[in-house]
């Protein structure tokens, strides 16, 4: 399957339960179980109570961090910015996403659900971590106008082609060359390579 950024959003979707973490007003990461309600080509979508805290974090701070894991061992994270529906749009969206996610009229029953308001976040940077494969699996996808942050290690053109770091990647996902390179997209970033480098060639991005 070719990944890409709206094939992660249908992936979340399917996750649906999976954790979002905030900061609070003392700088402290907070982290909770929240519905993935509904995903389209433009981004995702879910709801809180004006009386949690979650709720206040995402006025305050507008960034969330959502992190699901499939059955099949895939992590997605998305890293991006929510934002409140306009209020003219709020009552269709909420009856939307009562009428895709049937369980919510149980949890919050007729007019208790106008306690309730609807995020989206149409802006934002996905990454995919399939760690069901081998080698594993991972790349990096933007939507909206974000810009995605490389992360990982690179080899610089100190390298003396000594072969120590692929010996000892669990991934064997270092090429030889001039100098050697890593396969971005097989790396678990463990840091391994960059331990081990005896002439201190490999940095982390």
């Amino acid at each position: 399957m070719i990944m890409d950024a709206k094939t992660c959003l249908k992936k979340l979707r399917l996750i649906a339960s999976v954790s979002a973490a905030t900061v609070d007003d003392e700088g402290n990461p907070q982290v909770r179980t929240i519905g993935v309600m509904h995903t389209d080509d433009n981004g995702l979508y879910f709801l809180t109570a004006r009386g949690k805290a979650f709720y206040h974090e995402l006025i305050a701070k507008r960034h969330v961090q959502i992190l699901g894991l499939s059955r099949f061992k895939e992590m997605i994270r998305l890293d991006g910015e929510a934002l409140r529906i306009a209020d003219d749009q709020q009552k269709e969206w909420l009856d939307t996403l009562f009428a895709k996610n049937p369980y919510m009229g149980n949890v919050y029953p007729g007019a208790s659900r106008s306690i309730l308001e609807v995020f989206s976040v149409t802006k934002g940077t996905i990454e995919y971590f399939n760690l069901g494969v081998h080698p594993i699996f991972r790349e990096s996808y933007q939507f909206g106008d974000a810009k995605i942050r490389e992360k990982g290690y690179f080899i610089t053109d100190s390298c003396v082609e000594c072969g120590i770091c692929a010996q000892s990647c669990p991934q064997e996902c270092i090429e030889t060359g001039h100098p050697y390179r890593i396969e971005r997209e097989h790396c678990l970033h463990c840091g391994q390579c960059h331990e081990r480098c005896p002439n201190k060639a490999i940095r982390r991005l």
